[in-house]
């Protein structure tokens, strides 16, 4: 059941601000505190068991908000929306170990597997250029060989900046499975635990697909979603697709520019195929609202629209940042989190509200006690 309504009046908008866009522009403007308790560390018990915010732009350009569960959401979109989800699978890319000092080392594949150009060694061994976070990478040796596990090992090269190397990665056998087997899930850091057996099927989305293993951070909003939840949609008239984003730096890497124009967001893959870009089209032409499930969906979709200026099947990277001003010429709708401050995530939720709606409707949250970021309560921006 859904909860009361409780602004049934719209909320603050840029253009009862006085805002004259300049203030998108600054860092400092998506800044707010949010309280520690509300920082889900946990999954909640159930999928679908969620808060789901309604935040729903009125001619005016100011939102009302209205407050659900999750499993609302089959009523709550737009009659015959075609909603398309990310289906790259998370891997455990968080390896940890000691040195030969005896000091901790620890590495974080940022490379998608599908871009690895795998070359066959002697004695059975494989290596790929690739790159990752690396710490602690003042202490490390070029050339040095870190030892993972007895068929994994990670060469540094070079520092790329900002935490960041190019590496030779070395092992035997498929490189997955290792993973699978010595690999933590890189959780974010807001998360204050270690990762468990029981986030390896958590941290996952229902629909995620083992061909397209290669994330190395869950594309969140997806995680609402269970196989009952999506049968429900489809009875109830709505369309499904899908698109692949390997989620990668670009997601969580930190905005240092003052002025957010200024901040270069890092290249992630994405795979858009011909049947999918069809139905996009298809939904576009007849007038059906397209909703993405997830800021990753959203990007990979817009990101094929700026390399293509229309909507085909693609296969390449995006490094495409979307903030106010940005237009969206696919999207209409979208299911997301609630996103940590001074990020692209807030920034390109900003881009669909404007910036002092989003942060209108972030307090209007945190007054209500929802739980915010990876595992936490969902917002549909309608």
């Amino acid at each position: 059941m859904s909860e009361q309504t409780a602004n049934k009046e719209c909320v603050l908008s840029n253009a009862a601000s006085g805002d004259d866009g300049l203030l998108d522009m600054r860092l400092s403007s998506y800044r707010f505190d949010i309280p520690e308790q509300l920082i889900a560390q946990e999954p909640p018990a159930a999928r679908g068991a969620s808060r789901l915010m309604l935040a729903k732009r009125c001619e005016s350009g100011r939102l009302a908000l209205s407050h659900h569960v999750f499993s609302d959401i089959v009523s709550l979109l737009p009659k015959a929306s075609l909603l398309v989800a990310n289906n790259a699978r998370v891997i455990p890319a968080r390896l940890l170990g000691v040195r030969d000092t005896g000091g901790k080392m620890e590495f974080l594949l940022l490379t998608p597997l599908p871009e690895l150009v795998v070359q066959e060694k002697p004695d059975a061994w494989r290596e790929a250029a690739a790159e990752g976070l690396l710490r602690p990478l003042k202490r490390l040796v070029p050339g040095r060989a870190l030892r993972f596990a007895p068929d994994l090992e990670v060469i540094p090269q070079k520092s790329a900046g900002f935490g960041r190397a190019s590496v030779i990665l070395r092992w035997r056998g498929n490189l997955v499975d290792i993973l699978e087997r010595v690999g933590h899930l890189p959780l974010p850091p807001y998360i204050k635990r270690p990762d468990t057996r029981a986030d390896f099927e958590r941290y996952q989305t229902v629909y995620a697909r083992s061909e397209k293993a290669g994330a190395v951070a869950a594309p969140t909003a997806g995680l609402h979603f269970t196989p009952e939840i999506k049968k429900a949609l489809l009875a109830a008239g709505h369309d499904w697709a899908e698109v692949t984003l390997y989620v990668g730096y670009g997601t969580f890497a930190p905005v240092r520019a003052d002025d957010i124009r200024e901040h270069v967001m890092h290249e992630e893959l994405v795979e858009i195929s011909g049947q999918t870009a069809q139905r996009v089209a298809c939904a576009k032409k007849e007038g059906r609202p397209v909703v993405a499930v997830g800021t990753t969906t959203l990007r990979a979709l817009e990101g094929a629209w700026q390399a293509m200026g229309r909507i085909g099947a693609f296969r390449g990277m995006t490094d495409i940042f979307l903030y106010p001003g940005k237009k969206l010429h696919v999207v209409d709708h979208l299911i997301t989190n609630f996103h940590l401050p001074e990020t692209t995530l807030l920034m390109l939720a900003a881009a669909m509200t404007g910036r002092e709606n989003i942060l209108a409707a972030y307090r209007e949250a945190i007054a209500r006690g929802y739980r915010f970021f990876s595992y936490g309560d969902a917002m549909l921006i309608w």
